[in-house]
């Protein structure tokens, strides 16, 4: 039978609204947070009202549309259908909130907050393959997902640098947004049944880099009391400064109100200017320091530190996170499918590519990281995720993690990520896993006796 709908309308900071009743869930999909012309700041967005001066009721039951996007040659290889049934639309400072529909009343449960990752570039919070539906179910906590400002539209302004502000559009206004639906759900989640005092945010890959840079942000603080962060590209995010000034040379003289498809175009362009910038151009937009919400890159480090006993922190990688881009890579992936060459050159490239790279851009930062974090007063722990069903066709590599957290089985195996015959270890495991983040959301640490091998990780506490 079809969903059912949500009696009573919830009060929010922008109105009253309701959702839809879904099994065992209930979800209110696609609240506005934030409105924000191309190229401005978010504002709060303002309550409907009818021709009366009354509020109106919002109906939040249709999915949150995506920013607008192009593909990419990861999204093609491996994730194919992922965006499908979502629409796009520079409208898309949104966020859906999913919690149990037995909550009872007066009953006050954790509240995760997912940021989702894509490069800041592809991707939305509304992705069939981030449901949060077995997490809320199985731990009885509300997770909201956030959906924000992507590529040149979110992180493509502050121009020639700080020294020239006004050199078209501020920069960071992915961030921005970002934080403007955490003040939403600090100010509004106590009436869904979510503790406001305890918000947890969790992020994967770019969302994960986004949290790390949101925990510094000015206007953020306090917004933020846990962080679970999954595989932040924390070796490539600094130095980024001279790669942002020749990609702003070509995306300044755009129009404001060029088409869509032009931006997109004009995005791409930037893409290949900062090529010259080597491994950092992997991640070619994103956080820019020294603009508004956050501080110069030489003080990033103090300000982490300064914030440390305020968050704690679950932090970590997979064991060989670089493998993802072999199946995307034009020339090697073909010979990877041949039987007996496929399997040398991979053994060749995990020794001389992945490895090392992934020690580089992900794990020693990240260690380096969680210890800074201890050693300025705050909680963390760390974790390498070690096993991958055999049949992963990237072994332990970047994304394999998100899986064992969110998403449905039909969601995943549509995709090359997660073969069908694999489904049945990934929903094992991702019990066990779900069962440590949530317990980590309540109480901001691991249980010492956590069975580990029963999720393939490896915790590390002190």
């Amino acid at each position: 039978m079809p969903p059912l709908a949500v009696p009573g309308p919830i009060p929010t900071r922008s109105g009253p609204v309701t959702g839809r009743r879904d099994g065992d869930v209930i979800r209110y999909s696609g609240i506005p947070y934030a409105n924000a012309d191309r190229g401005a700041p978010p504002a709060p967005a303002a309550p409907p009202t009818g021709l009366d001066g009354e509020p109106l009721v919002l109906r939040a039951t249709d999915t949150a549309p995506a920013c607008p996007q192009p593909s990419s040659r990861i999204l093609e290889t491996l994730m194919q259908g992922a965006l499908d049934g979502v629409p796009q639309s520079e409208d898309c400072q949104r966020l859906s909130i999913t919690l149990p529909a037995d909550l009872r009343s007066g009953e006050v449960v954790p509240v995760i907050v997912w940021f989702h990752g894509g490069g800041y570039t592809t991707g939305a919070g509304d992705l069939a393959i981030y449901d949060p539906h077995a997490l809320v179910v199985e731990q009885r906590v509300i997770v909201v997902a956030v959906t924000s400002r992507l590529g040149m539209l979110g992180f493509g302004g502050g121009g020639s640098g700080p020294r020239r502000p006004h050199d078209g559009a501020p920069a960071n206004l992915g961030l921005l947004d970002q934080i403007e639906a955490l003040r939403w759900i600090h100010d509004s989640i106590a009436a869904f049944g979510g503790d406001p005092e305890t918000v947890t945010a969790m992020g994967q890959s770019a969302g994960a880099d986004a949290i790390l840079h949101l925990l510094i942000s000015d206007g953020a603080r306090g917004l933020i009391r846990r962080a679970i962060v999954q595989s932040p590209p924390l070796g490539i995010t600094t130095g980024r400064e001279r790669m942002f000034r020749a990609m702003a040379r070509i995306t300044r003289a755009l129009p404001t109100d060029a088409p869509v498809d032009a931006v997109l175009r004009r995005q791409a362009r930037a893409e290949r200017a900062s090529w010259a910038s080597g491994i950092r151009s992997g991640l070619p937009w994103g956080p820019r320091y020294g603009h508004a919400p956050l501080p110069r890159e030489e003080d990033r480090d103090a300000a982490w530190r300064a914030v440390a006993p305020e968050v704690d922190l679950l932090i970590g990688t997979t064991r060989d996170e670089i493998a993802m881009y072999l199946p995307a890579l034009p020339v090697i992936a073909p010979l990877l499918r041949v039987p007996v060459l496929g399997r040398a050159l991979r053994a060749i490239l995990m020794g001389v590519m992945v490895r090392p790279m992934t020690r580089f851009v992900y794990t020693r930062p990240v260690q380096a990281f969680a210890e800074r974090h201890r050693a300025a007063g705050g909680r963390a722990v760390r974790y390498v995720l070690e096993a991958a069903p055999p049949s992963s066709p990237i072994g332990v590599g970047h994304t394999v993690d998100v899986p064992l957290i969110l998403g449905t089985r039909e969601a995943w195996t549509r995709t090359s990520l997660v073969p069908p015959e694999s489904w049945p270890e990934v929903a094992a495991r991702g019990r066990t896993v779900r069962r440590v983040w949530a317990a980590f959301a309540r109480t901001g640490t691991v249980a010492v006796d956590v069975d580990a091998r029963g999720c393939g990780m490896r915790f590390e506490r002190d």
